[in-house]
């Protein structure tokens, strides 16, 4: 991997949020494929091994638009006509439902703020109603809390509360109420110390946050969808 990653990354990144225009991408585009692309290229070449260690289904994929999260933005509805986005995004999924539509492990760093993450951001309507079904079941339920109660012990923060009200059909004495107001779960640690992202252990931090948010992902890949 490249010796300077994540700092490299970094540095592109807040060049890029200066200079946010197609003339200034194209201009530096090897820059791009040096600071950028292959650095996270071999992150995700390496991660993915590492990863599937503990869950060998896995995907992986050194791609944009695969594992590597892309930089053009698509302003054709967007207020916000800047071509490009300001920060690095790449995502392990597992599954055989689409990357976005699956619970996986995330990894994300702007030049001065990082997140690392497991589990799925947003439900599909067809996902929303199968984990609102598991959520009841008591075993389920309870595994679940479970975990959660793991992670925050752990230090981690837990994602994807959307709704105000309860989803119809269920009060405040239903099991894992709180949880029913989630369309999307998912555990994240956030910082803007980036000196925390060493070149020399950068995966090896990363992988040790992926492996402690099992517990969220299992559920959601072994559980949830024995109720679909």
């Amino acid at each position: 991997m490249n010796n300077n990653f994540p700092k490299c990354t970094a540095e592109f990144i807040a060049k890029l949020s200066h200079n946010n225009s197609r003339e200034w991408f194209e201009s530096h585009r090897d820059e791009y494929k040096s600071m950028f692309l292959e650095p996270a290229q071999e992150f995700v070449i390496e991660m993915g091994r590492k990863l599937q260690t503990i869950r060998p289904n896995i995907i992986a994929i050194p791609k944009v638009d695969k594992s590597i999260f892309r930089l053009h933005r698509d302003v054709r509805f967007s207020k916000d006509k800047l071509p490009y986005k300001t920060n690095l995004g790449i995502l392990f999924w597992e599954g055989d439902d689409k990357k976005l539509e699956s619970t996986g492990f995330y990894f994300h760093i702007e030049p001065k703020y990082f997140f690392i993450g497991a589990g799925s951001y947003i439900f599909t309507d067809s996902m929303l109603k199968v984990y609102r079904e598991a959520l009841t079941d008591k075993a389920a339920g309870e595994q679940i809390a479970s975990a959660i109660k793991k992670m925050k012990k752990l230090g981690y923060q837990i994602g994807g509360k959307h709704y105000k009200r309860l989803p119809k059909g269920f009060n405040d004495d239903s099991p894992n109420a709180e949880l029913l107001l989630h369309n999307g779960l998912y555990s994240y640690i956030e910082s803007k110390e980036m000196n925390l992202l060493k070149p020399n252990t950068v995966i090896d931090f990363a992988f040790k946050h992926f492996k402690a948010m099992l517990p969220i992902h299992n559920w959601l890949a072994d559980v949830m969808p024995l109720f679909r």
